[in-house]
């Protein structure tokens, strides 16, 4: 009999920590957190006034806290008083060409801030789990387009990635560190393009079609044959919260879609038929000293060790990324009701 999404999840309580809550993922996060049942805690900066956070309107009972985890004292303070099971950390400086603007505050967010959420849970014990996102882009680049798995050499090109892999190395630090003292369990979650409705982001493809779609305005596309791992935000997310209840010694997981990645120009086709109004589009493909050209994840492990699966195939997620835009716009849904009806999915 195959089991619910819940019913994997059940041995999860809260208090669970978010970090980042008030992010893209971090809204879905919690709106899924919600719809299992789960109490659950946010930290993180204050929303931008666009952000899906935003749009979703704020709960009266949701309990947060607005704070930079750069800021040990306070971190650590708020932490040891909500004294979780359950840690899902997310808050990062998430973009890679505002990491070129400024490099130190993504290394000061991304590295230090892991470090200083990890330091914060030195009196917690074995029971404590926690998941900490890091990105596709930790794995060192190929010459060849093949996937990456959990055993791959690490290796950055732009700031944003190579923080990343100093997330990764504060990661493996605190491992051994708890594993002398008997202290939480922490698990490293890495996963590519994750898109859904809602994300207001500069520079990403999906809002900037988006935009674009709206404004009816030329939409310029740079890197058409660069390739990414496109998948739906609730499939890594449910991902994340199987490895919180996962209780064995597998430490790292890739998450991804089941089939090989699709080209910035293929996704923005399937954006544009789903859209339906004609928008001129401009393509190039000149050489990004900036962005990886190719990226890919197995995700075997997780497939075998956590039964996790992807939900949407990545044509899929570009459809349902679209259409929940059409849908809001229209008025014919809110935006959380847009985003609980994509949460009904995944729990079918």
């Amino acid at each position: 009999m195959k089991t619910t999404i819940a019913e994997n999840l059940r041995s999860i309580t809260g208090p669970l920590l978010l970090t980042g809550h008030t992010g893209f993922k971090g809204s879905w996060m919690g709106l899924l957190l919600d719809s299992l049942g789960i109490e659950w805690v946010g930290i993180s900066l204050p929303p931008e006034p666009d952000s899906l956070y935003s749009l979703l309107g704020k709960q009266s009972n949701l309990k947060e806290h607005f704070l930079d985890i750069r800021d040990y004292n306070q971190l650590n303070t708020i932490v040891n008083e909500i004294k979780p099971s359950f840690i899902v950390h997310l808050a990062a400086q998430p973009l890679v060409l505002d990491s070129y603007k400024q490099p130190r505050q993504t290394f000061e967010t991304n590295v230090l801030g892991t470090v200083n959420l990890l330091d914060s849970l030195k009196d917690m014990d074995s029971n404590t789990r926690v998941v900490v996102a890091t990105t596709d882009k930790v794995y060192r680049q190929k010459y060849l387009s093949e996937p990456f798995k959990e055993s791959d050499p690490l290796g950055g090109k732009d700031p944003y990635s190579w923080s990343k892999v100093g997330s990764e190395a504060a990661i493996s630090a605190w491992q051994q560190i708890f594993n002398l003292r008997n202290g939480p369990k922490i698990s490293s979650v890495r996963t590519g393009n994750v898109i859904g409705g809602g994300d207001c982001s500069k520079n990403r493809l999906l809002p900037d079609l988006i935009r674009g779609f709206t404004s009816k305005s030329i939409i310029e596309i740079r890197n058409q044959s660069s390739t990414r791992p496109w998948q739906h935000a609730l499939d890594p997310l449910y991902g994340y919260l199987l490895v919180l209840a996962y209780g064995g010694t597998e430490n790292t997981f890739n998450f991804s879609p089941n089939s090989k990645s699709l080209k910035v120009k293929k996704v923005t086709e399937i954006a544009s038929k789903t859209w339906g109004d004609s928008v001129e589009i401009n393509y190039s493909d000149s050489r990004d000293e900036y962005e990886s050209k190719y990226l890919s994840l197995k995700s075997n492990k997780a497939r075998k060790v956590l039964n996790w699966s992807s939900k949407w195939t990545q044509e899929e997620a570009v459809v349902s990324t679209v259409t929940w835009w059409k849908d809001v716009i229209n008025k014919e849904l809110t935006p959380k009701e847009a985003c609980l009806k994509d949460i009904s999915l995944l729990m079918q």
